[in-house]
């Protein structure tokens, strides 16, 4: 039944990406597990199905009739393996404001997940949202983290990688190989100096660790409906100071409405965190630090998810990492 469905394949510009899409007896088994949970539902396939190959994941639309407009498989690598798992686990943890998977196969990295409705990206792009929406968005995102804060260790036996402050010296030294010509390396390593005063004193401030999405933009929220935000997407995830994931889409805002509302961003990001001794001052100052710092959790991401990666897909995914890595380099805007 199954090679009698239409696929259409999207490589991107990863076409020598290396996937198990590649592998036949792999993709019979993948889409199998898929269908056979739809049947149980009731669900058939319907229609083309289009796969998304990317170095990170495979992805899978599948049109379905019964009542569904369409369903996604979901494949990580093993840098991301967690992801099935934790997702399960956030819809426990924070329900109506994550994804919550059909089915979860956490030992193959294998996830069923139902379609979200629209693309905050989407509604932006209609012109259906704006500043306001930006705020609301930051503003849920740190309740889900707060209301996260007790269940670190059990987030981090998923899988997810713990990267508490006063480690992130030593991120940046397993960094060094990172694809940089000699100026920037030298920057670098001038500032090193520098990193273990400001993780020190972020970690003074007194904010527990939780969970960071950790690649936050408009393409990893959906907008069912008006100031109701689903968060997806948890492959770049780690258990580190929760403000460093403020950074993604403060930037992604700040283009459309330029850096005029990256003070509102801020104060409606810290809403939740207000109170337990901790003052106005403080927590900005844990903003700013969080800004910076926030580019070594995202370049290890690159190097934990494409460990092997060569040609053309190797180049762009190293770009990538050194791109966040330089970051670390720009004075944060608050």
């Amino acid at each position: 039944m199954l090679g009698d469905v239409p696929v259409v394949v999207d490589r991107g510009r990863y076409q020598d990406a290396v996937t198990p899409w590649e592998d036949r007896p792999w993709r019979a088994e993948a889409l199998g597990w898929a269908v056979d949970l739809l049947a149980r539902r009731g669900l058939g396939p319907a229609g083309e199905w289009r796969v998304r190959l990317r170095p990170w994941s495979v992805l899978v639309r599948l049109p379905v009739a019964g009542g569904r407009e369409a369903v996604w498989f979901k494949a990580n690598p093993p840098g991301s393996a967690f992801e099935g798992a934790l997702t399960e686990a956030l819809a426990r943890w924070v329900p109506g404001h994550v994804l919550e998977p059909l089915a979860v196969d956490a030992r193959r990295g294998w996830a069923l997940l139902p379609d979200g409705g629209p693309l905050f990206r989407d509604v932006l792009a209609r012109g259906a949202a704006g500043a306001g929406d930006w705020e609301e968005l930051v503003r849920r995102y740190a309740a889900t983290q707060y209301a996260l804060t007790p269940h670190t260790a059990e987030i981090t036996r998923l899988g997810v990688p713990a990267v508490p402050v006063t480690s992130l010296p030593g991120v940046l030294d397993r960094l060094d190989a990172t694809p940089l010509d000699d100026r920037e390396r030298a920057r670098l390593r001038e500032l090193r100096p520098r990193l273990p005063d400001w993780c020190a004193e972020l970690a003074s401030l007194g904010v527990p660790d939780s969970l960071d999405h950790a690649d936050l933009h408009d393409g990893q929220v959906f907008l069912p409906r008006p100031g109701r935000f689903t968060f997806f997407d948890w492959g770049d995830a780690l258990v580190s100071h929760p403000f460093a994931g403020l950074t993604v889409p403060a930037r992604r805002a700040r283009e459309d409405h330029g850096p005029g509302i990256l003070p509102r961003l801020r104060d409606a990001y810290l809403e939740p965190w207000t109170g337990a001794g901790r003052s106005t001052a403080d927590l900005r100052r844990a903003v700013s630090l969080a800004w910076r710092l926030s580019a070594l959790g995202r370049a290890a991401a690159y190097g934990r998810l494409f460990p092997t990666t060569s040609g053309t897909t190797g180049a762009a995914t190293a770009e990538a990492g050194a791109r966040c890595l330089l970051e670390l380099l720009d004075d944060p805007p608050l």
